[in-house]
């Protein structure tokens, strides 16, 4: 059983600047106990704000591969830290997050908050309490409250980049001013814009933007044509998947790559496993054979989940046949 490391040692490590900090060290800083964030808090001080920064973008990092970590004691502890990078830092570390008691906080970094970066940021971690409020699992009153300040923040804050993070966040929202922001954002000019219409339609669980969506899958801006690619995988375009599979022939831009591979999982259908296990049986690294594998579990998914609705469906008409027939007969 390997010797554990006592945390006054890290903490140490973390304030030596002379040598990086050691990545294996980072998984002592989930689930801190009050005594241990206690620790971290009081030596955070003595600590470079590059060093702050360059840690919990190491943490970050860990919690998009590992799920079994989590970092919220320290990020929430750091969400009212002096400097706005690492409240920026500490919203993402929380992005996963759906406790309701962060929305008075993040609603105030929204309309309060000195920086650009911070203020955008908490509007984007609000998106997830939209998507609560539309599944009836956030009490109304906190729901509508998000919208509001979303909406608000979408149509009059004075920095662009906070604009369109609201818009983004309100792409789950079914309320009846959302559609046309989304519709105004995607035919202006600049890039940026446009495809943060699409990230929100991808979001939206609506087809009425399938059109706008793969009019984009080929645009040559990079960022445009990955907003558009996983909008399609979000909306499930059966439409998009032609042009997906043909796409995946010859892209070399790695990012793009993946996205598509994981739109075809999230879409399904005809010829998409098969394209999958021949890109597996040929993949020599081993990264890229497990995102393949991934993406192969996704698709089953998908395909169990078509399969159940499907069934749901055929039993939904029979009962409906059946009801026909018993008030005929009546």
């Amino acid at each position: 059983m390997p010797t554990q490391i006592p945390l006054t040692e890290i903490l140490q490590r973390l304030q030596d600047e002379s040598r990086p900090f050691p990545a294996r060290y980072l998984h002592h800083f989930s689930d801190l106990t009050p005594e241990d964030l206690h620790a971290v808090l009081d030596i955070w001080p003595r600590i470079s704000v590059q060093r702050k920064l360059t840690f919990l973008e190491d943490l970050e990092d860990l919690a998009e591969t590992d799920t079994l970590v989590s970092f919220e004691d320290l990020a929430r502890a750091l969400l009212t830290d002096q400097e706005a990078g690492v409240r920026t830092r500490a919203i993402r570390l929380l992005w996963e997050c759906e406790d309701p008691h962060l929305i008075p906080v993040y609603l105030n970094l929204l309309k309060n908050d000195e920086s650009e970066e911070t203020r955008a940021a908490a509007a984007s971690a609000l998106g997830i309490f939209i998507y609560r409020g539309e599944i009836e699992e956030l009490e109304p009153r906190l729901w509508h409250q998000v919208e509001d300040a979303l909406l608000e923040a979408a149509t009059q804050a004075t920095s662009p980049l906070v604009r369109r993070r609201a818009l983004e966040a309100l792409g789950t929202s079914s309320r009846d001013e959302v559609p046309a922001l989304i519709e105004a954002a995607y035919h202006r000019s600049e890039p940026e814009w446009i495809a943060s219409a699409l990230f929100a339609m991808g979001k939206s669980c609506d087809t009425r933007w399938e059109k706008q969506v793969l009019s984009q899958l080929h645009n040559p801006n990079l960022d445009i044509r990955h907003e558009a690619i996983r909008a399609a995988g979000e909306l499930g375009l059966g439409s998009a998947r032609r042009s997906l599979l043909d796409q995946l022939e010859d892209e070399e831009d790695l990012d793009i790559r993946h996205e598509i591979i994981w739109a075809l999982s999230k879409i399904g259908g005809p010829g998409i496993r098969e394209k999958f296990d021949e890109m597996l049986d040929a993949e020599m690294d081993d990264e890229e054979a497990e995102f393949l594998e991934d993406a192969l579990d996704n698709l089953f998914f998908t395909e169990d989940m078509a399969s159940f609705a499907m069934f749901d469906f055929e039993i939904d008409d029979e009962d409906s046949a059946k009801k026909k027939t018993r008030h005929s007969s009546s």
